[in-house]
């Protein structure tokens, strides 16, 4: 226990402290240092102390009334440079604690927690009540004021990653007293402990997107469970088109569906590359459709298990000579063959079908399938509760045993990969952690799942074919090692007024933490929709993969065409797309006065795409996505070379901080001083996409900027290198300074300044700005015509659709 006693820091002691358990399932940690204290101020690092009971984070007091049982370890005793993690102790051993870990009062944060099993969205608050159930993400901001009483320092980010613990799991969670509190469980009854001693990591610094991705890093060090998004391997149909099965047909998909989506979005040329064969494909127990008009009914897929590996008979097919042959083969092999499609991936979920496996099921009863039913978290039931409990109470989950699942992804795998598959969508995820009773809990029974389920992969799909879906716990996320694509938020719904929002600033916010283990996918969309630009642009600054799910003939292909490349690629920024850091503490689905700005790059350029989200969201009263404002506010906010983060990387040294920037919707192009905004107004449902081009200025009076392909979302991202060479030949002398109005100009006789050289992917109205006209372009060693607009400085040329796949453009510009 804490002993209210002033003390200096030399009289600090430490006193290494047990892990107990109880039962049959006594956890040991090694290597641990743990702290006890019998003093009233600590210093664990430099910049993260408690002191009379205060957690202070470089100089700030982030909490207060830290009760005597919350233990703090520093990083540095497990090998972390810096950092720090809270542990609590109690007097009983159980499966579930809840550990209050002190006050919040009066400082910014933004959260991201699961509003139902499946899923997180983002909450933004000031105080420990606003914190809600089950929050897995949680980012405070604070001022330095360690060095006067004026609260006039940098800005400090501090953030709080709650984590696993042996065979427990952690998440925050605010009370009514404004405390944040640890909530401590294992799943499983038989899984008891009295203490924890690493259950949440902080860690603090004066760039929040630093400061997150060193957290996850040092965590990952730690933990050594999963591995870091930059070390895993981005499978490629990220970087083409795609089209999925599932709003197109749900589970009514037949092998003459996908035949005729693909040959319907080919016609219009935007060719898909990677088709996704959702939900139908499988062989399940028949139950008879209670609905039959559209959607499958809310938990009425969970009645239904997995009878067989292969296809059913929906995609069976039959030879000449009437032997019976694997139509999924058939299905692969014409797609590929007829179409053009590279990749094609096939949704199961992690326990084989929504309900899982049939228990004894011919040909399946080596799985060793029993019937599981849930104990779902009191977290998640005090958010959402899910419908599909009720089905599973019922009916059970057939789980196959965790010492067999690896046999069934592998059987199942090898199966598909035999038929051409490339990769599998992995959906229904976060149903396993609530089978863990008997399985040593939820941690233990969703790492086994996840073990498994990567070894398999590795095995049968070399390109690392695996999209996680329905699958926000970090029960799974702290156990991935492998897996590099994750569903960024709850689904796109085309029929849901209320969905369209949020849906986007969900993805955003969510990104500030599952982008640093997996590169986000933010769902399919339709083309043909009214909110149909609005997403559009969303994945184009979310350096996602871009897929559409439209019904055969339902498609707008002038849409289609900002994302798409004749050749089948897409523009893909380099990064997750997130939150600019001036929208962090914001709240653009509620707050009605914020826009929502997420940033990008990409390899020249960057990119900052504006969003008015305001009007709907997930409501804690209602339990549900609703709308809350019928008629948000059109909003006004500006944008800055600043926004991208990472912008004076991608300009190189030397750079002055002036840019180019263009809007796509308005067509402007706009020469930016260094510290200059420009504003935007947009309407609910609206976006603008912004593009910043570095200035490069080749002499005194000559700057130039590539843009890109003016016509596609993400203009910038057809720029893929620019270099300038210097005319050995001394160019004219010009007296004086050219305007931003540009009203000055060189003669067209002069001779070249410069040589711009370009690699360009993509065809269309390429774009670029010149403080002088130029005087020649050539395009793949041909003189290309130009046309220039003096006033701006755009200089515009048509790029030819090029013969070869992902072919980059040799452009030559003189000025």
């Amino acid at each position: 226990m804490l002993r209210a006693a002033h003390v200096q820091l030399q009289q600090l002691k430490w006193f290494p402290a047990p892990w107990k358990s109880r039962g049959h399932h006594r956890i040991s940690f090694q290597n641990y240092k743990p702290l006890v204290l019998r003093r009233s101020k600590m210093t664990v690092t430099p910049n993260i102390s408690i002191s009379d009971g205060n957690l202070v984070v470089h100089g700030k007091t982030i909490l207060t009334g830290v009760p005597d049982n919350i233990i703090l370890t520093p990083g540095n005793g497990v090998g972390l440079v810096a950092g720090a993690f809270i542990g609590a102790t109690a007097s009983h051993s159980k499966s579930l604690h809840v550990f209050p870990m002190g006050v919040l009062e009066d400082l910014r944060f933004m959260c991201c927690f699961r509003f139902k099993l499946w899923w997180m969205t983002q909450r933004m608050g000031t105080c420990g009540k606003d914190v809600p159930l089950e929050t897995q993400f949680m980012l405070v901001e604070s001022k330095d004021n360690s060095e006067s009483d004026q609260d006039d320092g940098p800005t400090i980010y501090t953030v709080f990653l709650p984590l696993l613990e042996g065979q427990f799991r952690s998440a925050l969670q605010g009370n009514e007293n404004n405390e944040i509190e640890i909530c401590l469980e294992s799943g499983d009854n038989a899984v008891e402990t009295n203490q924890g001693l690493y259950l949440v990591y902080i860690h603090a610094g004066p760039n929040p997107f630093e400061v997150i991705s060193q957290a996850v890093k040092a965590v990952e060090k730690y933990m050594q469970t999963f591995t870091h998004r930059e070390k895993k391997k981005l499978p490629s149909f990220l970087d083409w088109f795609g089209w999925c099965t599932w709003d197109a047909f749900y589970t009514d998909v037949t092998a003459e569906g996908v035949d005729e989506g693909l040959k319907s979005l080919s016609a219009g040329g935007t060719p898909p590359k990677f088709l996704i064969i959702d939900d139908g494909w499988q062989q399940i127990e028949n139950k008879p459709k209670e609905e039959s008009n559209c959607s499958v009914q809310e938990g009425a897929q969970f009645a239904s298990r997995l009878t067989g590996i292969k296809e059913n008979s929906k995609f069976q097919k039959k030879c000449q000579n009437s032997e019976q042959v694997s139509g999924l083969k058939h299905v692969v092999d014409e797609s590929k063959q007829n179409h053009n499609v590279k990749y094609v991936y096939v949704w199961h979920a992690l326990a084989g079908y929504w309900g899982g496996v049939k228990p004894a099921a011919d040909g399946m009863e080596h799985y060793d399938t029993a019937l599981a039913y849930p104990a779902t978290s009191p977290g998640v039931m005090g958010n959402q509760p899910d419908i599909v409990m009720d089905s599973l109470a019922v009916h059970g989950l057939g789980l196959v045993h965790p010492k067999k699942v690896f046999n069934f992804y592998n059987e199942l795998h090898a199966y598909l990969a035999s038929c051409g598959v490339d990769g599998v969508k992995v959906d229904v995820q976060n149903i396993i952690e609530t089978l863990g009773a008997g399985h040593g809990g939820r941690v233990s029974l969703t790492r086994s799942y996840h073990q498994a389920l990567e070894a398999s992969i590795a095995r049968n799909f070399p390109d690392n074919g695996c999209i996680s879906c329905m699958c926000h716990n970090t029960d799974g996320i702290y156990s991935s090692k492998q897996t590099a694509v994750i569903r960024a938020s709850d689904d796109y719904y085309p029929r849901d007024p209320a969905s369209h929002t949020i849906h986007i600033s969900s993805v955003a916010y969510n990104t500030l933490f599952l982008g640093e283990f997996m590169q986000p996918d933010w769902d399919m969309f339709h083309s043909l929709h009214p909110a149909a630009e609005y997403h559009g642009a969303a994945r184009a600054v979310g350096g996602c993969a871009i897929y559409v799910s439209d019904k055969p003939g339902n498609h707008n292909f002038d849409l289609l065409r900002k994302l798409v490349l004749p050749d089948g690629s897409v523009l893909r920024a380099q990064l997750p797309g997130r939150p600019t850091r001036d929208c962090l503490f914001a709240d653009p689905a509620r707050d009605g006065t914020s826009l929502l700005k997420v940033w990008n790059v990409n390899k020249c350029s960057g990119v900052v795409g504006v969003f008015n989200c305001q009007g709907a969201g997930w409501c804690k009263i209602t339990k549900k996505t609703r709308i809350h404002d019928e008629s948000p506010s059109t909003l006004t906010a500006s944008v800055r070379v600043t926004d991208v983060e990472n912008m004076a990387q991608i300009a190189g040294a030397g750079w002055n901080g002036d840019a180019i920037v263009y809007g796509h919707r308005s067509g402007e192009v706009v020469r930016l001083p260094k510290g200059a905004s420009v504003p935007v107004t947009l309407k609910v449902l609206e976006y603008e996409l912004f593009h910043f081009c570095p200035l490069k200025e080749i002499s005194s009076n000559i700057s130039f900027a590539a843009i890109g392909l003016l016509d596609m979302f993400n203009s910038g991202g057809a720029v893929e290198n620019v270099e300038v060479h210097m005319s050995e030949k001394k160019p004219e002398l010009f007296d004086g300074e050219v305007s931003s109005e540009l009203t000055s100009s060189l003669g067209d006789t002069r001779s070249p300044t410069a040589t711009i050289s370009l690699k360009v992917r993509g065809c269309g109205r390429f774009g670029i700005y010149s403080s002088q006209r130029p005087l020649k372009c050539t395009v793949g060693s041909i003189q290309t015509d130009f046309t220039y607009d003096s006033a701006t400085g755009l200089m515009t040329m048509t790029l030819p659709v090029p013969e070869e796949e992902m072919y980059g453009w040799p452009v030559e510009i003189q000025v």
